[in-house]
């Protein structure tokens, strides 16, 4: 387990106890010299050579290898930019382009909203009669049939830490002749992912949670490697442009992966995501999950050991859970606020529930039973009752 706890290389404010790397992962130390020399040295002293110089043209296909590496995707599938959302419309957008004579999106009701969103507004750009539909969780498997174009879903919900099985979802979809599409912004760095394996098309996913890119870092798309050269990009930016700089009237899409750029790269965010991703180089995924499932264990006992009045919202078996624990109060947003008064950092998730993350890069047994303790004195005394704490702010 040498190589999971790497507590002394994130920046970790005294008497804080974070588990909400789930929303947003804390900053490693390496990043602030690297984004300043890139600052200084590179955008300062290069100006618009770097884009050339220092490799800033590169950096999607760069960094996107790295993050292959912890999604078992091969070599050349994976490509930075944009974002999540973006990356949603653009993946989706392709999916249906392979089902053309299909309609319907099926997806599922403990989706990110913004997926749904992409969605809707996919098949009302489109007025072509497509139809998003969106079932519980636990009932996608068997509303997949022959009229599906396109399996959509989250593989880790973000309320309560419910996991798909990735495999047994997309033989499923493949077996109705649709295309899977999996989002994996509470898969990538959280649990053992195999896409090269699970034979999807397509997955998308953030790197400002679990894999410490900071906020607003880009998103990555994955397109499985024998459609690379086929697939029909709906964002035809410049970029995804065969020669971008020859600057051609119409767009003619690029080889391979590099089809799936958009835009021009965020190289700020992509210098501190570099620089993050370079901790992932030597973490086993096996390691990283099984040391995940133990905090999450020993979080849940003492919990429900020493806190009667929350209800545990995730799911109890661990192998279908993904890298965190929800709990249910019918107070959640105020008992969330009075526990990170205290230093417990988590997050509140509508309608009720109180939800944290187990990183295992910087969390130890130690600091499980601490924020156990703090959350046991909040909720048996009460703490959590008072109006400064149910004053809603913008982000929960």
């Amino acid at each position: 387990m040498s190589n999971i706890l790497k507590k002394d290389a994130f920046i970790l404010p005294e008497g804080v106890i974070y588990l909400d790397g789930n929303s947003l992962g804390p900053m490693p130390k390496a990043v602030a010299a690297r984004v300043q020399s890139m600052l200084q040295d590179e955008w300062g002293e290069m100006l618009i050579r770097g884009w050339n110089t220092a490799g800033w043209m590169d950096q999607p296909s760069r960094v996107g290898e790295q993050v292959a590496r912890i999604i078992g995707a091969q070599a050349g599938s994976v490509v930075m930019g944009d974002t999540l959302s973006l990356k949603v419309f653009q993946a989706l957008a392709a999916a249906i382009k392979m089902n053309p004579e299909r309609r319907v999106i099926l997806s599922d009701t403990g989706n990110f909203p913004s997926d749904l969103y992409m969605a809707e507004g996919l098949v009302g750009l489109l007025e072509q009669g497509y139809e998003l539909r969106a079932v519980a969780p636990e009932e996608v498997a068997d509303a997949v049939d022959d009229s599906i174009a396109v399996v959509m879903l989250t593989q880790v919900d973000y309320r309560t830490g419910r996991m798909h099985d990735m495999n047994t979802m997309t033989k499923a979809a493949h077996e109705h002749g649709a295309v899977m599409l999996w989002d994996l912004a509470h898969s990538a760095g959280a649990v053992e992912v195999d896409l090269a394996g699970s034979n999807c098309e397509f997955a998308i996913g953030c790197t400002y949670k679990y894999l410490n890119g900071g906020p607003g870092a880009p998103a990555f798309i994955y397109v499985r490697p024998d459609l690379t050269d086929t697939i029909q990009p709906a964002l035809s930016g410049w970029l995804g442009h065969r020669q971008p700089f020859a600057f051609d009237l119409n767009y003619k899409a690029g080889a391979g992966i590099e089809r799936m750029r958009v835009g021009t790269p965020p190289v700020i965010q992509l210098t501190a995501l570099e620089v993050a991703m370079d901790l992932w180089a030597d973490v086993d995924m096996a390691e990283l999950r099984a040391a995940s499932i133990a905090l999450q264990e020993q979080f849940i006992f003492e919990i429900e050991r020493d806190v009667p009045s929350l209800t545990l919202a995730s799911p109890r078996d661990s192998a279908v859970r993904g890298s965190q624990v929800s709990f249910r109060f019918h107070e959640g947003y105020a008992a969330m606020q009075a526990v990170i008064d205290r230093g417990v950092i988590g997050d509140f998730r509508a309608p009720d529930i109180m939800r944290f993350g187990f990183t295992p890069m910087y969390l130890d047994s130690g600091d499980v039973s601490a924020a156990a303790a703090i959350i046991a004195d909040v909720m048996n005394n009460n703490l959590w009752d008072e109006e400064k704490y149910k004053v809603k702010s913008k982000v929960t």
